[in-house]
């Protein structure tokens, strides 16, 4: 919110650039001030939540009798038509107005008259901007939501498309075990599933109706919100006065949601500026996607997903903000709270152009399936199916994991994979190795031998694929 409290007495008429909380000043504000204080340069962002919060008011006060029903009539026909204004850009915003809400209403006055100055009865800037950013706040979550579902889908595609696709496993980005690419995708898509929860949650907590608190007290008008909680859609009315319009854990918690959310597209992003390198070339990158170098002929460059991996320090950054905003301040509201909202919409927007981006990028992805293989050969990636191998034969799993262990130095030094060795070579390390042993140290035994609930196995990765679908 971008002003002092205020009371419901009119400026004195005829007032150059009239306050309409000016009644108890003497003097005008000071131009510096003026421009330090404004928020409708960013605020107006709200107008669609403003309009709406304000016609259910309005609907509400002619229903407990406060207001005529042809007052609130023309209150609501006239923020329709001022919301039409601004949507086709033909509304004047006024900075010496201050916010989004004084302009509304301003205008709203200046269309229909007297009825426009007494839509702001039973109620303050304060309840009326902790309504507007729920609502926003609201918008936002869904709106992400729906994107994520979308590149939620998209990975599942990739994943059954890629499901017998064997790729190098890592840890410490160190070659691990063979996993299948598949089994990766869904791997990133467990984290969206999260997120997506996460979202969820946040939205329970945000869809609270603070209107009805006014400035910090209640309000002495027979307000029923109830009434307007089911015309916005809340489901619930707050119940405390002096937190609901200082409150603004919503907030943060909304941006910590999409914090997380970025946190994971940057390693989704990070892994894929890894494999599109050369250095790796597990996968390539549409060209509509990257871009070139001014010097450099042959580079092509992973630009979206090194944006992404960038852009997820600015919605930290928002969090942060919000965070360190909150930390200070006592009960009831304060002027702080006008730096509230840019953070709020920057992580919005952070966050769908992220999922936007991607969303668009993955179905294009081309996984180089012979590149991702010999990867895997090459990393003795197999080894711990090796000392499976032999606990199945009887030999403890610690000295199965020694003789592993010398094997593959033995390999390495060949410049040969485990598979590669015959089967004598084998036998030095362990006189238990029978010829069987191939069986359990190829790439794709070893994929298929995770059959576990969870596991890489393509069988049980198609399962949970399946079991994907059948819950969207």
């Amino acid at each position: 919110m971008s002003s002092p409290p205020e009371s419901n007495v009119p400026a004195p008429a005829g007032a150059a650039a009239p306050k309409l909380w000016g009644g108890r000043f003497a003097e005008s504000t000071d131009a510096l001030v003026e421009a330090f204080s404004e928020s409708v340069s960013f605020d107006r962002r709200l107008w669609r939540q403003d309009i709406a919060g304000s016609q259910a008011h309005a609907r509400m006060l002619a229903q407990v009798g406060v207001l005529a029903g042809a007052e609130a009539e023309a209150i609501v026909a006239g923020l329709e038509a001022i919301g039409a204004e601004i949507q086709a850009g033909r509304f004047e915003w006024r900075q010496e107005l201050e916010d989004v809400h004084m302009n509304i209403e301003s205008a709203l006055t200046a269309r229909i008259g007297e009825a426009g100055k007494k839509l702001h009865t039973g109620r303050s800037r304060n309840d009326q901007v902790a309504t507007d950013l729920r609502l926003y706040v609201r918008d936002a979550i869904d709106e992400l939501d729906a994107l994520a579902g979308t590149l939620g889908a998209v990975l599942l595609d990739l994943a059954e498309r890629e499901a017998d696709t064997v790729m190098p496993g890592f840890t410490h980005l160190q070659i691990a075990q063979p996993v299948s690419f598949g089994h990766h995708m869904l791997a990133w898509r467990e984290m969206l599933l999260r997120d997506r929860a996460r979202l969820a949650d946040a939205r329970r907590r945000a869809n609270v109706l603070p209107l009805g608190s006014a400035a910090l007290a209640g309000t002495v008008y027979p307000l029923d919100r109830d009434f307007v909680a089911r015309q916005l859609g809340f489901a619930a009315v707050s119940e405390n006065s002096l937190d609901a319009v200082s409150d603004r854990d919503f907030a943060i918690e909304f941006c910590a949601a999409c914090a997380l959310l970025l946190v994971h597209l940057s390693r989704w992003s990070e892994e894929l500026v890894l494999w599109s390198s050369p250095m790796f070339g597990f996968v390539r990158l549409p060209d509509r996607f990257c871009t070139g170098s001014s010097i450099m002929p042959q580079k092509k460059n992973p630009d979206v997903p090194e944006l992404v991996r960038g852009k997820a320090g600015r919605v930290v950054g928002d969090l942060t903000a919000l965070l360190v905003l909150m930390k200070g301040q006592p009960l009831a509201y304060n002027r702080d709270n006008q730096e509230d909202k840019q953070p709020v919409f920057d992580a919005h927007d952070t966050a769908g152009a992220c999922l936007r981006l991607l969303g668009a990028m993955l179905p294009a992805l081309v996984v180089e399936r012979a590149a991702c293989r010999a990867a895997a050969a090459r990393g003795f990636s197999t080894a711990t199916d090796f000392a499976d191998y032999l606990v199945r034969k009887g030999l403890p799993f610690r000295d199965a994991h020694h003789a592993v262990g010398s094997a593959v130095a033995y390999a390495g030094a060949a410049g040969r994979d485990l598979a590669e060795l015959g089967l004598d070579e084998l036998r030095r390390f362990s006189p238990l190795v029978e010829d069987d042993v191939y069986r359990h140290i190829s790439l794709e035994a070893s994929l298929a031998a995770r059959q576990t609930y969870g596991g890489t196995a393509p069988a049980q990765v198609r399962a949970a694929i399946a079991r994907a679908r059948q819950r969207r």
